[in-house]
């Protein structure tokens, strides 16, 4: 366990209890008038009075100062308060009064570390581990203890203790041979991982090992020697390949290092991760000396040539051609290729997607959509997409239908702004199709998700005021739409509409008239709107004109020609 997760560790109630439970092995106390008082201090902490309870724990200290279980859990309270110091000392009073005791050991173990006094917390695991050989994990922080103090001598006497229980095996023996050469022992460093290599005869990779341990102690031709023999019995040994090839890096032997890349890319055996860090390393590279991406994509291409091709260099490749600003299509037509190879792979087909909307293809977003639903039904993005673009191409019912599909697979993890889009959406098409009252249901859905979502509170607010409905709650909704974007013509209507509702006229003109003004093109509803703001503010003439200039924009607008004639306002019925 590492050193930092003993600081961080906080001692949970659940302890207490198991701790209070195990009683019998405290030091027997002297009187019946103890374990009433220290029994209620138990109580009290159980019921969250720990105001309470540390107070009986003083008490209880000050009674009978050979209790060590009134120390340990007045010190849980030090160390809750911050006072580390204090609750040291009474973890070592606990500890030195019942020193055989486990729980209250490891307690002081715990306060040790966490105040950085590895040394003392050694000799106390070392105790531990002498009282209960079982616990195997004590060696693991005496290991990491002993790390801690940089005392690798004892660090290796303590994998010697694993390897007498466990056996000797790869993990100590790297460890070992690491410490012997921080100790300046590369003698023993090297012996170390030879007994891994005599131990396991035939295994290759143990030979692999101990060729590149040698290589980075100064014993080159050694190492080489080891390498070459391996590659020879195993030609598609990654591991010797890898270390072959980290040899000539180190001696800038270039011509070498590149050829050997080439072998480990096309090396069937070669792990995907792997191929993966060196493709990131070369791209690396290459970006660095001018970014030249012909190697790059020649080594792609000759990987994509080998039999049981992997969808995840397919996408690499696509990825770095997407990076590199090679053609649209030729990026394209490289995600396609990793459909191919593996049509449900979500991230590659959202690319496409996303390509299509950029270009405002509507019918290709709705089929890579469709197919995506097939593959990846879970999948939250496609059927917004694809309700979008059946948006934009007004067919409403296919817009309904992908949203409404979309929102049978929201789960916690869904992205809030994405889902509330959904239900925003979703309410303007229930809006246009007069089912009102599940419009405003999905508005309310999308304002949970995200309070803030501009565009649904301005379309919830202005249909709340058409109806002439909540109109105190549409204009706190639309306020917060001016005040995100206050040089919005739309919202600043919307505002002065739902005014105008609540007969504020002289308001309302305030706003209507920064519609107005930030509106290049004003529609027929604001320019009417405009028109009936002024009308009920005493300006007949401006209103006419205004319901003029509307009509003319919407000439069949019978209830705008009765305004212009009786030239005053009439409420819609």
């Amino acid at each position: 366990m590492d050193i930092l997760a003993y600081k961080n560790m906080k001692r949970s109630i659940i302890i207490f209890l198991l701790t209070a439970i195990g009683l019998g092995t405290w030091a027997q106390t002297p009187s019946r008038e103890y374990d009433v008082l220290f029994h209620e201090a138990l109580q009290q902490r159980l019921k969250g009075h720990h105001t309470a309870a540390f107070d009986l724990f003083n008490r209880c200290v000050e009674m009978n100062p050979q209790a060590s279980e009134a120390f340990f859990f007045r010190a849980q309270y030090y160390h809750e308060m911050g006072d580390a110091e204090t609750a040291l000392s009474d973890f070592k009073k606990a500890a030195d009064l019942d020193p055989d005791n486990l729980t209250l050991l490891e307690s002081l173990v715990h306060a040790y570390i966490n105040n950085d006094q590895y040394v003392e917390a050694i000799a106390v695991v070392e105790h531990m581990y002498d009282i209960d050989k079982s616990r195997q994990e004590l060696l693991e922080m005496l290991y990491r203890l002993y790390i801690e103090e940089k005392d690798f001598e004892k660090a290796i006497s303590v994998l010697d203790r694993m390897e007498i229980i466990d056996g000797k095996n790869e993990t100590t023996t790297l460890a070992k041979s690491a410490l012997y050469l921080q100790l300046d022992d590369t003698e023993k460093a090297l012996a170390e991982v030879l007994t891994l290599t005599e131990k396991y005869p035939n295994d290759l990779n143990y030979r692999t090992l101990y060729a590149h341990t040698l290589i980075a102690n100064d014993r080159s031709s050694e190492g080489l020697a080891i390498l070459q023999d391996v590659l020879r019995e195993e030609p598609d040994n990654t591991k010797a390949q890898n270390a072959l090839r980290n040899y000539y890096i180190s001696n800038e032997e270039k011509e070498q290092a590149d050829s050997l890349t080439r072998c480990i890319l096309l090396n069937a055996k070669t792990p995907l991760e792997d191929k993966i860090n060196h493709l990131r390393q070369l791209i690396g590279e290459s970006e660095q000396n001018g970014g030249d991406s012909t190697l790059v994509l020649q080594l792609f291409d000759e990987m994509l040539e080998q039999p049981d091709v992997d969808a995840d260099i397919a996408e690499f490749r696509a990825a770095y051609m997407d990076l590199k600003k090679m053609p649209r299509d030729t990026v394209a037509q490289a995600y396609e290729y990793v459909l191919q190879l593996a049509p449900d792979r979500a991230s590659a087909r959202l690319h496409l997607v996303q390509q299509a909307w950029e270009d405002d293809d509507d019918q290709r977003i709705i089929d890579l959509c469709q197919a995506a639903r097939q593959y990846n039904p879970d999948e939250m993005a496609f059927y917004y997409y694809q309700g979008m673009a059946y948006y934009r191409q007004e067919n409403h019912d296919g817009a309904l239908e992908a949203f409404k599909n979309g929102i049978s697979v929201i789960d916690d993890s869904s992205s809030p702004e994405i889902v509330s889009d959904f239900y925003a959406v979703m309410g303007d098409l229930l809006f246009m199709r007069q089912q009102e009252k599940e419009a405003f249901a999905a508005y309310d859905s999308c304002l949970q998700w995200n309070a803030d979502n501009i565009g649904c509170l301005n379309n919830y607010a202005y249909y709340l005021s058409l109806k002439n409905d909540r109109l105190k709650e549409a204009e706190e909704m639309s306020y917060k739409t001016i005040k995100a974007e206050p040089d919005n013509a739309t919202y600043l209507d919307t505002y002065a509409w739902i005014l105008f509702m609540e007969e504020r006229y002289a308001e309302a003109k305030v706003y209507i008239e920064q519609a107005l003004k930030n509106d290049e093109n004003v529609g027929a509803v604001v320019t009417e709107h405009a028109g009936d703001i002024y009308a009920m503010n005493g300006e007949t003439e401006r209103a006419v004109e205004l319901w003029q200039q509307a009509l003319e924009q919407d000439p069949g607008n019978k209830l705008l020609t009765k305004k212009i004639k009786k030239r005053k306002y009439i409420k819609q019925k």
